[in-house]
């Protein structure tokens, strides 16, 4: 019984290192990959989209402000991937707040 118990132990313990070193790893790797020059680069100028499209309908076309949105789609684009936008006033994110037309 008691060879049971240890067993389970030494188990559970070979667990816990697995995820714990696999948890690291990755972090490792995120970090690298957002150190990388040109990554950090297009962070501190401000450049880097907050996350990446796949593929979209919408271009980065030196609009900034919501009158000149056609949708919310496009808004939330615009916002997410342009630089110099003037659409999110409180900074939560959600452009054109006030605009009734969407």
């Amino acid at each position: 019984m008691k060879k049971v118990i240890l067993l389970i132990l030494l188990i559970a313990a070979a667990w816990n290192f697995y995820l714990t070193e696999a948890q690291r790893v990755n972090v490792k790797q995120s970090v690298e990959e957002y150190t990388q020059p040109d990554t950090l680069n297009r962070v501190l100028t401000g450049k880097a989209p907050r996350y990446a499209a796949k593929q979209s309908a919408f271009r980065c076309d030196g609009r900034q402000y919501c009158s000149q949105m056609n949708s919310r789609a496009e808004a939330e684009f615009f916002l997410n991937h342009c630089p110099d936008v003037k659409m999110d006033g409180d900074g939560d994110g959600v452009p054109c707040e006030n605009d009734s037309r969407f």
